[in-house]
């Protein structure tokens, strides 16, 4: 009985191997929101404040050591700031993506960074159906206005499930009934 399962049990093994093969090796993205931003009413695209400024600095430290092969930022002054200590520590250029279109994104994300690791900035208000679109599944229920917190890690191999872990960085965020922006 032993002897007939042990063929069995190899065909299995090598199945599962060779599939995983097939689906290539998954890329790694980071998303994570804008750090805090100034909330002085009035400001059609606010800067960081310097708790934001500090934030920038914390998210630089954590994803430089995970060699991100390319960065990507909606077009506003908060998201390239929040990018930017990371744009240096790794020498690469921020690149705009419509956050109105994370279809495109995602394609692009699975057709040119297999094996790679990416960083995507975003807003309170893109990072869940940017995660959506990435096949994740369960979402989290809402990014509330005042967490600027949250990393999310997503790995998407083509064929399969992606896989979110969800963390967080730097100090907890002040809570502010007014932060009515993203």
């Amino acid at each position: 009985m032993k002897t007939k399962l042990l063929p069995l049990a190899l065909s299995l093994l090598l199945l599962f191997t060779w599939s995983a093969a097939l689906a290539g090796p998954p890329v790694t993205i980071y998303l994570v929101r804008h750090a805090e931003k100034d909330l002085t009413p009035g400001l059609a695209d606010p800067p960081l404040t310097p708790a934001g400024e500090v934030r920038a600095q914390q998210l630089s430290r954590l994803l430089a050591k995970r060699h991100p092969a390319a960065l990507f930022t909606t077009d506003t002054r908060r998201t390239r700031a929040t990018l930017a200590p990371l744009a240096q520590a790794t020498a690469r250029t921020p690149e705009v993506y419509d956050a109105k279109n994370p279809a495109a994104l995602v394609a692009r994300l699975s057709r040119e960074f297999g094996g790679k690791t990416v960083v995507v900035v975003g807003h309170s208000n893109t990072l869940l159906p940017l995660l959506s679109a990435l096949g994740v599944a369960p979402l989290p229920s809402e990014i509330r206005d005042e967490e600027y917190n949250y990393v999310f890690r997503v790995k998407l191999r083509q064929g399969q499930p992606a896989r979110l872990v969800m963390s967080r960085y730097g100090a907890a965020p002040q809570t502010a009934s007014s932060n009515k922006m993203q």
